[in-house]
């Protein structure tokens, strides 16, 4: 998913070591078009960057896609990191210049990894009704941030925790292991909850990590989040305590990594070290370079996304708060 905001924020990321739960609370952003789907953003935000490579989550719907106009976002660009998409219902068609045509359907990874330079549209498809799901982005680190371009698809099963469920699409939880390699240790998991489940998991200490909230009432080591709110969990724990607090079934998203050690600076559909890199991707995009190829087969208006202007003054760090 592109990042469409007319004037996105510029970012020099950076993490460091924390202990205590902390909330973060979503920013909606429209996505852009005379029927804008409206998305809750949770990551980067002013009170936190990443959680470990994790850097940007996108959370949307369920959105009547008659009344939103579902997702249609041209061929755009990506440097130095990785889509992670993950939906609950509906379905997207997925294009990118790697040649790869592939649906992201519920239940199922779709990773790509936009190292040195890749493009992609999105499109929900006719049959889609309801369009519900999570975009997620991944830093890469300084020494394989120039990747070449790759797609990666997998459908994990479903790890019965009793009155919990995981599907563990990244990483390690529940004694179930994702077979899809990352470039730095990552924890990606969708996790069902039946109403008043108490579930303790076993983590990584090294880990930190965020629970997104997709449906329900849900506590995090006795803290309380809603839905869309992003609970965060610093290195340390060797559990989590997740408990739905609702009469209704629950769900979650749980990320994790060790903490990201490496600055990095976001603008728009980039990830780089600095503004002059930064600065270097967009003119290059502009221009159609093949840095980042061409997407086939698309049949959107318009063909591609064009950069927005960059910011009058460099680019500046926004770093997580001490």
């Amino acid at each position: 998913m592109s990042n469409t905001e007319t004037a996105p924020d510029e970012l020099v990321c950076g993490e460091r070591p924390g202990h205590a739960v902390s909330v973060l609370e979503p920013r909606e952003v429209p996505l852009g078009g005379p029927r804008a789907m409206t998305v809750r953003r949770t990551l980067p935000q002013r009170a936190r960057s990443l959680i470990g490579a994790w850097c940007f989550a996108d959370h949307y719907g369920p959105a009547d896609v008659a009344k939103t106009g579902g997702m249609d976002v041209a061929p755009h660009p990506h440097t130095g990191l990785q889509t992670a998409s993950w939906l609950f219902s509906g379905e997207i068609e997925h294009r990118d210049s790697l040649g790869t045509h592939a649906m992201v359907r519920p239940g199922e990874l779709n990773l790509m990894t936009g190292g040195h330079g890749i493009c992609h549209s999105e499109v929900s498809t006719p049959g889609t009704t309801i369009l519900h799901g999570v975009q997620l982005w991944i830093a890469l680190p300084d020494e394989h941030r120039h990747a070449p371009r790759a797609f990666r698809h997998y459908a994990p099963p479903v790890r019965d925790l009793g009155d919990a469920s995981a599907r563990v699409f990244l990483g390690s939880l529940a004694g179930e292991t994702s077979p899809v390699e990352t470039f730095t240790p990552l924890l990606g998991a969708e996790l069902a909850l039946d109403p008043g489940a108490r579930l303790s998991l076993a983590v990584d200490p090294s880990f930190e990590h965020g629970v997104l909230v997709d449906l329900g009432a849900v506590s995090l080591d006795g803290i309380d989040l809603a839905t869309a709110e992003l609970g965060y969990a610093g290195p340390g724990r060797d559990a989590l305590e997740l408990v739905n607090r609702g009469d209704e079934p629950a769900r979650v998203l749980l990320l994790g990594g060790p903490p990201f050690g490496e600055e990095i600076v976001m603008w728009w559909n980039f990830v780089g070290r600095d503004h002059e890199e930064i600065a270097a991707f967009r003119e290059a995009w502009q221009a159609g370079s093949d840095q980042f190829g061409r997407v086939e087969g698309f049949e959107g208006t318009p063909q591609r996304l064009p950069a927005p202007a960059l910011p009058n003054t460099r680019l500046v760090p926004r770093r997580n708060p001490k």
